[in-house]
């Protein structure tokens, strides 16, 4: 099995290669350091602005940069779908301290970039000498004084893509699985002969994509048609983002951190209609509301479509070992006021994944405002004293019991991934 497992990551690092096929480099931006919110993007006068090469670097401390740049399809990539890709040199570092973007396309607002997202979809079919006109609102993040633009239009290969992922995720699950488990077998099995249908000879041949649909066909049916979906349980994937309101950047940095995050969410909904997405802490809303009141508008429109989930109970994650029982009573009155009037939901779950600690009273305090769970995650990443379960009732001061889950998402067989550094975390998006 260890054989099979490097052959297919051999594979599948091959085939990962393939998904874009061309790219053609940035050369140059024009920059204006300015902390100032331009409110119509659109129209922007950027003339006087710093010219900025692509050898040039730019950065700071907890500074505010604005670029535009201008980006024209050319005629053999008429029909292709085309992605703008952007790289500061920074990455492979933490995304709290890191430089993060918003990038307007054409003047519309899409997404934000960091170092967990690094492309924005321009177009699924190019057309041949058209322009993008690409604006981006940059924060530096903290002591970043070296940073580039590193950028690119590039042509993503969609069935190059599509069969990666189709391969890959259930590889990556298998990974983690003990070598004779029934499912690892199945996973791999099915990951090995489909990889053998594939002819990777000569890139992007008619013969290449002859193999692939072949490929995908035969992954579909051995693995997903016949396996998948016959469990007795189902489980349902939710996004979510966990965002710190208060901790290595200051509050105004989290207003951005909010729009930027939530406007991603809004692009992958935008892209994929089964994408379903939950975010607590109606702080965060308050200052999309406040400073991208059309984000804020999409984001309602989601949630009438049960697309977007407005749950957590609380106004704020709140630290729950030096607060008042009074204190942890508003925090849900508040809460929960706010998402009834906003969005017209009612929230049930007490969801505190970053807390470290819990008062007894809390059981107590959830069934009085209404709360019939709580779901967290940090106590759990103690090395030497483990809870012995992860889903239980937990049992307050008064007897007040209520259902509860800690995520055990760090608790796997770190020898079982090949190549991996043995970690698992929450990231923000």
């Amino acid at each position: 099995m260890i054989l099979i497992k490097e052959r297919i990551g051999k594979l599948l690092s091959d085939l990962q290669s393939l998904i874009y096929k061309e790219d053609i480099p940035v050369s140059e931006y024009r920059m204006l350091k300015s902390a100032e919110r331009f409110e119509h993007v659109s129209d922007l006068d950027t003339q006087s602005w710093e010219v900025l090469s692509k050898e040039e670097l730019w950065g700071g401390h907890r500074e505010y940069y604005w670029f535009e740049t201008e980006v024209t399809i050319p005629e053999e990539w008429e029909d292709q779908c085309v992605v703008y890709e952007l790289r500061t040199g920074r990455e492979g570092f933490w995304d709290a301290t890191n430089p993060q973007f918003t990038i307007y396309v054409n003047g519309i607002r899409r997404q934000g970039l960091d170092v967990n997202h690094r492309e924005v979809l321009l177009t699924r079919q190019a057309k041949a000498g058209e322009t993008f006109r690409i604006i981006l609102s940059a924060f530096t993040g903290d002591q970043n004084f070296k940073l580039v633009m590193d950028s690119k239009i590039r042509i993503l290969d969609q069935e190059t893509e599509q069969y990666f992922y189709d391969v890959s995720v259930p590889y990556e699950a298998a990974k983690l699985l003990p070598d004779g488990d029934s499912s690892c077998i199945t996973i791999l099995t099915a990951a090995n002969e489909s990889l053998n249908l594939l002819d990777l000879r000569k890139e992007y041949s008619p013969e290449y994509y002859e193999s692939l649909k072949k490929a995908s066909t035969y992954m579909k049916e051995a693995f997903y048609d016949r396996y998948c979906g016959g469990e007795s349980k189902t489980i349902c994937c939710v996004g979510h983002t966990h965002i710190d309101v208060a901790w290595l950047w200051t509050l105004a940095v989290t207003e951005d951190k909010a729009v930027r995050s939530f406007s991603t969410v809004l692009e992958l909904m935008r892209q994929y209609p089964e994408y379903v997405f939950m975010s607590s802490q109606p702080q965060l809303y308050k200052y999309v509301k406040k400073n991208a009141p059309d984000v804020y508008e999409e984001i309602k429109k989601r949630v009438a479509e049960g697309r977007w989930e407005t749950e957590g109970g609380m106004f704020v994650e709140a630290d729950c070992n030096l607060s008042s029982g009074e204190s942890l009573v508003r925090q849900f009155l508040h809460g929960k006021e706010f998402f009834r009037e906003e969005f017209g939901t009612d929230n049930v779950i007490l969801w505190l994944p970053d807390v470290f600690g819990y008062s007894a009273a809390l059981p107590q305090i959830m069934k009085k405002c209404g709360i019939r769970y709580f779901m967290t995650t940090k106590i759990s990443w103690n090395e030497f004293n483990k809870m012995p379960y992860d889903t239980f009732y937990w049992e307050g001061i008064d007897g007040t019991k209520i259902l509860t889950h800690f995520s055990p998402s760090r608790e796997y067989n770190k020898a079982a991934v090949l190549g991996g550094n043995g970690d698992r975390a929450f990231y923000h998006l």
